[in-house]
């Protein structure tokens, strides 16, 4: 970023260096910043997500990433209106170090630098604007502007200073195990690297001749102690009868798991044994065979943790096998908003008892006594729900089922919706 720099005739060497006025406008400044519009926040991830494929595809170190970049944000406000214009102290709380933490695990501490840097010109571009609303005076727009390009310039350095040290002690940690060597060929296998398997199998401690079962465990607290995804994964391969397992930790909230030769994946039966980790949640990929398997299934995993957190859903146990059309239809969000409501009508808001009736019964191929059978219903009771659900749906369920089972699978996963489960 071309930052100002120190102009004839401004007192910065004052007491704080600030006019009375400068930091009043500083102060009501960062009060709008504490309350910043949403585009500028979208803006915001849209340019520090962007720097990097690897940090946009997966959900936990994006977040990571958002988490850290509107902390500094607010951080930085935050000092501003307490002691506006005054030295902002390194921000070396919970999201940047946690961030640093996961970049080292994925071995992306290098591009820390070019994460707080864009976010500091996108941060910077939005003061700009803040600054010409507070005042239209050029002698104290000149002096607004050159007090806080400083501020914000040496803020973002010392906090970089406090990233790096905590970035090396991270490199001292991980050279005392073998975790970092496995993310790596763990992750020279997914990028589709020629490896040799037997060095491979030695270094990862499992065996690729294998049918695998890609599991990808991770928490939405990105705070405090993650062990209990440890707990979590030992729970899973109990549940799926394996007991062969490779585990790969690629930041502090998520764990790339691998099971061989599972025997069942019950759905019921791994949701029962993730109680023992309550906050864990689960993306499970197909079952596949070889090293091309150990890749196809944790990519389908990867696929089935983004779509579960871009529709923000509760569920905590995603198959890919029972996302991949949802997957295909909710790419862009607002398509699949438009599809549901026009499929379904005012049935979009019913009662989700009612919705999971009619599901259920479509799943059955319209069948009414199985799904009376499935649903512990008398036959005549389903008959007048469906004919209830019916009368909601914009045109008639005969012309339109797999329309309709469509929508409704999809809004079975949409957690933001009001009446979503």
């Amino acid at each position: 970023m071309s930052q100002l720099t120190r102009e004839p005739g401004l007192d910065l060497s004052a007491p704080r260096g600030r006019s009375a006025r400068i930091r009043e406008l500083i102060r009501e400044g960062a009060r709008i910043a504490l309350n910043p519009q949403p585009e500028w926040l979208d803006h915001l991830d849209r340019a520090t997500l962007g720097k990097n494929a690897t940090i946009a595809e997966d959900p936990v170190l994006a977040a990571a990433v958002r988490r850290a970049s509107r902390a500094n944000l607010f951080y930085w406000a935050a000092a501003n209106v307490r002691d506006p214009g005054a030295p902002v102290p390194a921000n070396l709380g919970p999201e940047p170090l946690a961030l640093a933490r996961d970049l080292v695990r994925r071995g992306l501490d290098s591009i820390a630098l070019e994460i707080y840097r864009v976010g500091q010109d996108v941060a910077w571009r939005d003061w700009i604007e803040i600054a010409f609303e507070l005042s239209a005076d050029p002698h104290e727009l000149r002096e607004l502007l050159v007090v806080s390009s400083l501020s914000i310039s040496e803020f973002i350095g010392a906090t970089l200073a406090g990233i790096a040290a905590q970035v090396e002690l991270e490199h001292h940690e991980l050279a005392r195990g073998s975790h970092a060597e496995r993310r790596e060929i763990a992750e020279q296998i997914l990028n589709g690297a020629a490896i040799r398997q037997e060095s491979a199998e030695a270094t990862l401690g499992y065996s690729l001749d294998r049918p695998h079962t890609a599991t990808i465990l991770w928490s939405d607290d990105f705070e405090g102690d993650h062990i209990y995804l440890d707990r979590a994964a030992d729970a899973f391969s109990q549940a799926v009868g394996s007991t062969r397992r490779l585990t790969v930790a690629p930041t502090a909230a998520t764990r790339w798991v691998w099971v061989a030769d599972a025997a069942d994946l019950d759905g019921d039966a791994i949701e029962q044994a993730l109680n023992t980790a309550p906050g864990a949640r689960v993306a499970i990929g197909p079952t596949a065979h070889g090293i091309e398997g150990f890749r196809r299934s944790h990519l389908d995993a990867l696929a089935t943790q983004r779509m579960v957190t871009r529709l923000q859903s509760h569920q905590r146990v995603a198959f890919f096998n029972d996302i991949q059309l949802v997957d295909l239809i909710t790419q862009n969000t607002e398509t699949a908003d438009r599809f549901i409501k026009s499929t379904l009508g005012e049935f979009e808001s019913a009662n989700p008892e009612l919705r999971a009736i009619l599901l259920t019964y479509l799943h059955q191929q319209c069948n009414v006594s199985r799904t009376a059978k499935l649903l512990f219903s008398h036959r005549n009771t389903l008959l007048r729900r469906l004919e209830s659900a019916e009368r909601m749906l914009p045109r008639p369920l005969s012309q339109t089922y797999i329309r309709v089972a469509v929508a409704l699978e999809a809004l079975q996963w949409r957690g933001n919706h009001p009446n979503s489960r």
